[in-house]
């Protein structure tokens, strides 16, 4: 293999290469005519749940257990 000599590859990597190549070879000569290209092996589904709108706590309960609040929020750390 001109490209593994010229490259100075060792051995085994050459081999490696050319089993690659040998097989690039064997998929040439798949039939795929009539077949539809498929950029997915499985189809892809949403496993993610619908967006619902649901009930939500008001802010006055969100904050009733907070230790650290100033007027109507949540009081982090400052940030610079």
């Amino acid at each position: 293999m001109k490209v593994a000599k010229s490259a100075r590859l060792d051995k085994d990597i050459e081999d490696q290469l050319k089993k690659i190549l040998e097989d690039f070879k064997l998929l040439e000569e798949v039939e795929t005519d009539n077949i539809e290209p498929s950029f997915q092996p499985f189809e892809i589904k949403n496993i993610l749940r619908e967006d619902a709108v649901e009930e939500s706590l008001s802010q006055e309960d969100a904050l009733k257990n907070a230790e650290q609040k100033q007027d109507k929020f949540f009081k982090g750390p400052r940030a610079v």
